[in-house]
């Protein structure tokens, strides 16, 4: 019987939202549940898992609610662990660089949500520590594996669009106030103390997106706006909301794609998935989402026409075609973080690294700049 190998993880903030769901629960638990993450040569890697927070009740609550045993407050009592290995941040962004140096001081390997940290230079500061620390580095670049963007790579990679000319994206929901429903969001989302704002939130995941599918961002124009200024928190309590809440973006691709994306916490949804990219190209073009993507070919594209005095006769959307899975699709969170163990174990493979981290930020911050300034901000000048 194949052996197998066990490396123990701290994960830091546990108790929020994406640290729970998406990172212990489906992606970390259930790699424990399937038996491990599979090594190529034989054996499985299994994660032990040491539950990091601030409240003691919650985290207790937590591990007994999993059958786990494993939690403290003491991020570094927990570090200085010899059968620590790696060490997860999902705690709020203002937090992370100083936990992060932490861990690499310690010597662990590091895979953190995004954005890495609050500035592009303290981002390039972390992927330069580790380096020199030699210790594995990743930032979640959740989007690139979610079935939609893998079919929509699928069709890049074989030459479906032809030459791509341009995106367009449409991401957002509504939020609520938390007034008369309860937010779906966390409040220190919209408090720039707090690190909040969707453009430090979402740029960070349009850059490796782009970068990935399309090409390097050069340049961004855009605007953002705080639409809703004052939110209840999760004691009930009015706040003032300053963060940025919408973002409208045009991005310039390194060879030529023209990319216009708009962010939004303040849209009400007319859309088939809560994010949407249509990729025009000269051969066909498609509309990819979290799990869907059609696709209309030129062979197949019709002819409109313009005349507003007649009733359309048929729906525009009966000429797309969806594209099949062709494979099962596991949870995208899951499957980058059995990448990275086996980036740890195994020396496979992963370059969703810091330095791919900083360049998210960096765009952020330009972002922000260009609408601060109402320029075009190259990214070299960013």
């Amino acid at each position: 019987m194949a052996a197998r190998r066990s490396i123990g993880i701290v994960i830091n903030g546990v108790t929020g939202r994406m640290g729970y769901r998406q990172h212990l629960v489906r992606s970390l638990l259930a790699i424990r549940d399937q038996g491990g993450v599979p090594l190529a040569g034989g054996g499985h890697i299994w994660p032990e898992l040491i539950l990091v927070g601030r409240d003691p009740d919650k985290l207790a609550a937590l591990a007994a609610r999993h059958g786990l045993t494993e939690w403290t407050t003491d991020l570094d009592a927990a570090l200085a662990r010899p059968d620590v290995e790696v060490y997860f941040d999902a705690q709020v962004t203002a937090q992370r660089e100083k936990a992060i140096r932490q861990a690499i001081t310690a010597g662990k390997h590091v895979y953190t949500e995004k954005p890495l940290a609050e500035s592009s230079a303290a981002a390039l500061e972390l992927a330069e520590l580790a380096s020199v620390a030699g210790v594995s580095n990743g930032v979640v670049q959740d989007k690139l594996f979610l079935p939609g963007l893998r079919k929509l790579k699928r069709l890049i990679d074989g030459g479906f669009f032809g030459k791509i000319l341009s995106v367009r994206g449409e991401f957002g929901y509504w939020v609520f106030e938390g007034d008369w429903q309860t937010a779906q969001r966390p409040s220190w989302n919209y408090r720039l103390a707090d690190g909040g704002g969707i453009v430090m939130d979402m740029f960070p995941h349009w850059n490796y997106v782009l970068e990935e599918l399309f090409g390097a961002v050069r340049s961004v124009q855009a605007t953002t706006a705080t639409h809703i200024t004052e939110r209840v928190d999760e004691r009930g309590e009015v706040y003032a909301a300053d963060a940025d809440d919408a973002a409208y973006a045009i991005f310039e691709l390194e060879g030529g794609v023209v990319v216009q994306l708009n962010s939004s916490w303040t849209v009400r949804v007319n859309r088939d998935e809560l994010v949407e990219f249509q990729v025009d190209g000269t051969l066909g073009s498609a509309v990819a989402g979290l799990r869907g993507c059609k696709i209309q070919h030129r062979a197949t594209t019709p002819k409109p026409v313009w005349n507003p005095d007649l009733p359309l006769t048929e729906s525009f959307r009966d000429h797309w075609t969806e594209v099949p899975d062709n494979e099962e699709f596991d949870n995208g969170f899951k499957v980058q973080w059995e990448a990275f163990l086996r980036h740890v174990v195994a020396g496979e493979p992963f370059h969703w690294d810091f330095a791919s981290g900083a360049r998210g930020v960096r765009l952020a911050e330009a972002g922000l700049e260009s609408a601060r300034t109402g320029r075009r901000i190259e990214l070299g000048d960013a």
